[in-house]
């Protein structure tokens, strides 16, 4: 059966009513749920997940794939408007995306950040169509130690994202790998950095950290801030102000289509997940670009290339969920596990022996993100408007949502003290003019670097040769050491600069 016998089949499935209905409430509750401030895809899914056991396994799993990527569409909404991610795929969202909507173009943003999802999605999904078997074959190359490789490459990456001095950058990447080693050593099940409580045994989750070092740090500096708490600037809401420029649309088509890629290679590699995609298409729309010191001040392709990144590999994700049954995230499980609930064992035979199933839920991608751009562009406006509620009354509800979310993700009521904590910690390092993005990934790939390393030593007893002896793991380190010459180079090139100025 060829890809267009295989299409036929998938859309002859998805353009039936009850899958409709089910597409269609899909992207509707995820949307909704990933506008609320730290509630996030995981805890929509896991709520709403009992309304799918009624259903046939494929209503089932279009309805959860779409409150999955749609949350990821609805994330970006409460990053850009409030600088308060709700889940960690969205925060690279807020380096730009933030700027730019208190420099008056929210609405712009907006359009961007829809139309660059819309992007990212239908190229991962012509990807799934066509390419599924030699990069699920890609996938299954990739072992410890390119996976540490690619860990190395991205934390030195890392360094780009700061504003200013690469020391800061560095510098808070070691923070956050300090903070990864909180909880039970995965290997040895050794309790580390817990200080005695039951509650850190888990480690510290990237959804409180996100909200913390953003959301409430924003909240902190607004209320220190007398004239930002008191007046705002009405935003143009008319749909010539809210679409790019031309110029805008050329400073961004090359990230968009650097995004796709970015975005679609790292989601197919289980574990690595939406948010990696984001920071490293980030870092280098920044290496590339002849104007760095633009991002993180309202650069439109900066918020492209993240948007592109994290929603392509949304749902590139879910070629190694369909096909080798391995989840590179916790919703991804959970979505295995509805599959499991509904009798369907995932794994290399899906696609053989459930064909309506595998393509009916690609092509159902088609119409989920038809209808999230459908839905999202006409509600921009609603969207923007809310920065015209006053401060007084929009920071408790946001602090409400906070508390909520971070409670909810993991029932933790520790989780909500450590949220204040790494609030007021974002305040401080914004008063000292340190990045959050760096300390953030250092996060994100720190217990993933340290689990591969171990992992590589303990299957080659001890040979620290195997990560250059790996062709792919060799060639990621070798970029990476790229990365840091070009670094040094540039600190050079700067202060030869500033000297002889």
């Amino acid at each position: 059966m060829d890809l267009f016998d295989n299409m036929i089949l998938g859309f002859s499935v998805a353009v039936s009513w009850s899958s409709l209905l089910a597409c269609f409430i899909g992207v509707a509750l995820g949307t909704f749920i990933g506008v609320l401030p730290g509630v996030g895809a995981l805890a929509g899914i896991s709520l709403l997940m009992p309304l799918t056991f009624d259903q046939s396994p494929t209503n089932a799993l279009v309805m959860l794939a779409g409150i999955y990527y749609g949350s990821i569409y609805g994330g970006s909404t409460a990053a850009i408007l409030l600088n308060l991610p709700g889940s960690v795929t969205s925060a690279v969202t807020c380096f730009d995306g933030y700027p730019m909507a208190k420099q008056g173009r929210a609405g712009k943003a907006l359009a961007m950040t829809t139309l660059a999802s819309f992007i990212g999605g239908c190229f991962s999904i012509v990807l799934m169509m066509a390419f599924a078997p030699p990069l699920v074959a890609v996938a299954q190359s990739f072992g410890s130690p390119e996976y540490f490789a690619m860990t190395i490459l991205g934390l030195l990456a890392a360094s780009t994202l700061s504003q200013g001095s690469p020391v800061k950058g560095i510098a808070m990447v070691v923070v956050g790998l300090i903070v990864g080693l909180v909880g039970t050593d995965i290997q040895s099940g050794v309790a580390r950095f817990t200080f005695g409580s039951r509650e850190l045994l888990d480690g510290i989750s990237l959804v409180v950290l996100a909200m913390g070092l953003f959301g409430v740090s924003e909240i902190l500096i607004n209320f220190t801030t007398m004239h930002r708490a008191t007046s705002r600037n009405a935003v143009d809401t008319s749909w010539a102000a809210m679409m790019p420029s031309k110029q805008e649309w050329k400073d961004s088509t090359g990230a968009l289509g650097r995004g796709s890629v970015i975005g679609a290679v790292i989601g197919i590699l289980p574990g690595a997940g939406a948010a990696i995609a984001a920071f490293i298409s980030y870092s280098v729309e920044k290496r590339l670009s002849k104007t760095p010191e633009r991002f993180g001040n309202g650069a439109i392709e900066g918020l492209a290339a993240a948007e592109t990144a994290n929603n392509s590999a949304a749902q590139a994700a879910f070629i190694p969920t369909m096909s080798l049954g391995i989840p590179g995230s916790a919703t991804m499980a959970l979505l295995l596990g509805a599959l499991l609930i509904h009798g369907v064992q995932p794994g290399p035979l899906v696609i053989q022996t459930n064909p309506e199933l595998f393509w009916g839920l690609i092509a159902s991608f088609w119409i989920g993100n038809l209808l999230l751009l459908v839905l999202n562009l006409p509600m921009i406006g609603i969207w923007v408007r809310m920065l015209m509620i006053p401060y007084h009354i929009l920071y408790p509800c946001i602090l409400f949502f906070i508390c909520l979310g971070a409670y909810s993700a993991r029932n933790n009521p520790i989780d909500i003290v450590l949220v204040i904590l790494f609030g007021l910690m974002g305040y401080g390092m914004k008063l000292l003019q340190l990045p959050a993005a760096p300390l953030l990934l250092g996060l994100v790939l720190g217990p993933m670097a340290e689990e591969h390393f171990r992992r590589a030593l303990l299957l080659s007893r001890g040979d620290p040769t195997v990560f250059i002896t790996e062709p792919i793991s060799a060639g990621l380190l070798a970029a990476a050491v790229i990365i840091v010459i070009a670094t040094i180079r540039s600190s050079l090139r700067k202060r030869r600069r500033a000297m002889a100025a």
